[in-house]
């Protein structure tokens, strides 16, 4: 079956699955494989929960009629996704970095969303799956597109880029994160350009946060940049206030103020990028502004909770080098007499994880905390003077028997260290 054959059923069932605890009747269902699991085994569960078709790659799996087989499942869907991207002439607009892309996207799609019919990538579904599930939940009314990717090696957007066909690329910020896939800070920046390689190769546009030295010489050969920053660049922003919710004032490009529930001077860039396409694409100001002010985080990103007395600062989704010194500076300048540092390990640093361990232990030991509680990963392997716990639960244990009232905590960590965990005991 060729992919314009496949492409015409699809376009009968425009739903697609690859976990058959999500089917719902006449998806169709794709069997990818991975490490630990087939999906060709549950092609016959897929059928009898409803699906049109089970896409699969294993002949001892087909059923008369109601399997499609491939040479390869997952070639498959994104060659899929790549023949529905390709029936679209709207902007699509790629995001990438090291951190804040998630939040930064979703800011981005709500500014967006007031003025135009915008599909996005759905919580963090930014890899070689998620990336192709996104573009194939485009429908036909669609007048923009945003999209996710996340990488830990090179090679990986540009693969991404091949699929999305981005005319418009944002990179947030090039950081110490995956520094073991990419090879260490060099490969990151290399791994991460491959989106402005091709937005240059292909004529398209970028948004460049213009205070950052190295993204003015990624971008070079680029001959549409849309900047913003603090200074110098065509959407200027600075913070008003960040304790506890980032407030910024804006001096050029945009009228007025705009009061976030974002915690953190940290997510400054996040906002300005949001204003800078906004204006870029003709929103007014007042959507603008509406719509930033109207976003609340979630997932554990950059949230406020206040239990009690208490007020937990959650940002556990995830964390490397760059963001967390940025978290715990942050941290350190809001106000508060009974301040609780609970910070879980760094993943995906290889060789050099246990000296960026040591670095932030020093980071943290230039300020003044009630309490700092470090968790697992290579802050067992380190020597500091705090206290230490191998789990997250072990921490909330402690931090429970204290009974404390008033009392501010940074929450921050890891995803594999669920680091959310210890909310469960303040």
């Amino acid at each position: 079956m060729t992919i314009a054959e496949l492409y015409a059923i699809y376009q009968q069932h425009p739903t697609v699955q690859t976990d058959t605890r999500k089917l719902q009747k006449d998806d169709l269902y794709f069997a990818l494989k991975g490490p630990n699991f087939n999906g060709n085994a549950f092609a016959q569960k897929a059928l009898e929960q409803g699906a049109a078709y089970a896409v699969i790659d294993e002949a001892d799996y087909a059923i008369k009629d109601k399997t499609i087989l491939v040479d390869d499942v997952l070639q498959t869907l994104q060659q899929l996704a790549l023949h529905h991207r390709k029936q679209f002439n709207i902007p699509f607009l790629a995001i990438t970095g090291s951190n804040g892309k998630t939040t930064t996207k979703e800011l981005i799609h709500a500014v967006l969303s007031t003025a135009f019919k915008t599909y996005t990538t759905e919580g963090n579904l930014n890899n070689h799956i998620g990336v192709p599930l996104t573009i194939l939940k485009i429908k036909s009314n669609a007048e923009m597109a945003v999209i996710e990717m996340g990488a830990n090696h090179q090679k990986e957007i540009a693969s991404y880029c091949v699929i999305a066909l981005p005319t418009h690329g944002l990179i947030t910020n090039v950081g110490k994160a995956h520094l073991e896939g990419f090879g260490g800070e060099e490969g990151v920046r290399k791994g991460k350009g491959e989106l402005f390689d091709f937005i240059r190769q292909n004529n398209g546009s970028v948004f460049r946060m213009n205070d950052y030295d190295y993204l003015r010489d990624m971008s070079k050969g680029i001959a549409n940049v849309f900047t913003y920053g603090t200074k110098d660049a065509d959407v200027v922003g600075n913070v008003a206030q960040s304790d506890p919710f980032l407030e910024v004032n804006f001096t050029k490009g945009f009228e007025g103020e705009i009061k976030t529930s974002l915690v953190g001077s940290y997510n400054l860039p996040n906002v300005l990028a949001a204003v800078a396409a906004g204006k870029k694409f003709g929103v007014n100001d007042e959507k603008i502004k509406a719509a930033i002010e109207a976003y609340s985080p979630s997932n554990s990103r950059s949230q406020l909770v206040q239990k009690g007395s208490n007020k937990i600062i959650l940002d556990a989704y995830n964390a490397n080098p760059s963001s967390m010194k940025a978290a715990i500076e942050n941290f350190a300048k809001a106000e508060g007499d009974s301040k609780f540092l609970v910070l879980g390990g760094m993943a995906e640093l290889g060789q050099e994880s246990l000296q960026e361990h040591k670095t932030l232990i020093d980071e943290i030991a230039k300020h003044k905390w009630k309490a700092v509680l470090l968790v697992g990963g290579d802050f067992l392997k380190t020597e500091h003077p705090f206290l230490s716990f191998a789990k997250p639960e072990e921490a909330g244990e402690w931090l429970q028997k204290q009974n404390l009232q008033n009392a501010f905590f940074l929450i921050k960590g890891s995803r594999s260290m669920q680091m959310e965990k210890v909310l469960n005991y303040l």
